[in-house]
């Protein structure tokens, strides 16, 4: 099981917030990521969380700055509109990016991107949010905006359109450090074909044995990170 570091980033500061509200600020990015590459991270993730409202990505210096320390996989997600932008954000050192919002806007964009830059390449950033008890929301911006796709529909969605691996994120879970959303994991991991990075909630070390339980699923940590709660070999260590 892969251990991910989740980094959030907004105006150049990571930030934290519940259900991707009341954010605030953690610290520099380039010090956290270096601080959980030092402790063994497997990889990490950069998001710009208002690019996609804003139409714009402002993480090419900071993901060029952290390749120069660090040397572990980096994902990278947050306003990515257009093929220009997946390719700027690879020469500046990500390996993969991440879309979500574009992508429900244009769903054939994951497709295009798929072909010019390889599967392994593009990552689908799906948030979703519970409607009811069997049922399950895509939102968009930062889980800010409902987008009608039903969340059953999405993954398999994405997979058809050739994307490599998978970030599912609860919504519902998010920031809350309570405990991870099993149930949604539960409710489409039949469905998923491609490695999956599963997010939003982790607070116990319990969880990481649950999750070792699945196969292609790996672990996504933010605030018990960023709140010393655990250190990456903890999580490791279960």
């Amino acid at each position: 099981m892969r251990v991910i570091a989740r980094l959030d980033i907004k105006n150049e500061f990571v930030i934290k917030g519940i259900n991707f509200e009341g954010l605030r600020k953690i610290g520099e990015p380039i010090e956290l990521a270096k601080k959980y590459y030092n402790q063994k991270i497997d990889e990490i993730i950069f998001i710009d969380c208002v690019a996609s409202l804003y139409g714009r990505n402002q993480l090419f210096d900071i993901i060029k700055k952290s390749t120069e320390e660090i040397f572990c996989p980096i994902t990278v997600g947050g306003g990515i509109r257009s093929l220009k932008d997946i390719e700027k954000l690879l020469k500046s050192g990500a390996d993969k990016v991440a879309i979500n919002s574009f992508a429900t806007e244009n769903q054939e964009f994951i497709k295009e991107a798929v072909n010019n830059f390889g599967g392994s390449t593009i990552l689908a950033n799906i948030e979703a949010k519970k409607v009811n008890k069997k049922k399950w929301e895509i939102y968009k911006f930062y889980g800010r905006e409902k987008t009608g796709i039903e969340l059953n529909f999405w993954v398999q969605k994405v997979q058809e359109l050739g994307c490599g691996e998978i970030i599912l994120t609860s919504v519902d879970k998010e920031g809350l450090q309570d405990g991870m959303d099993f149930e949604i994991l539960d409710e489409v991991i039949d469905k998923i074909k491609r490695p999956i990075i599963f997010s939003g909630g982790f607070c116990k070390l319990e969880e990481v044995k649950r999750i070792k339980n699945y196969s292609c699923v790996s672990l996504s940590v933010a605030s018990s990170l960023h709140y010393n709660n655990f250190s990456v070999s903890d999580i490791k260590n279960v």
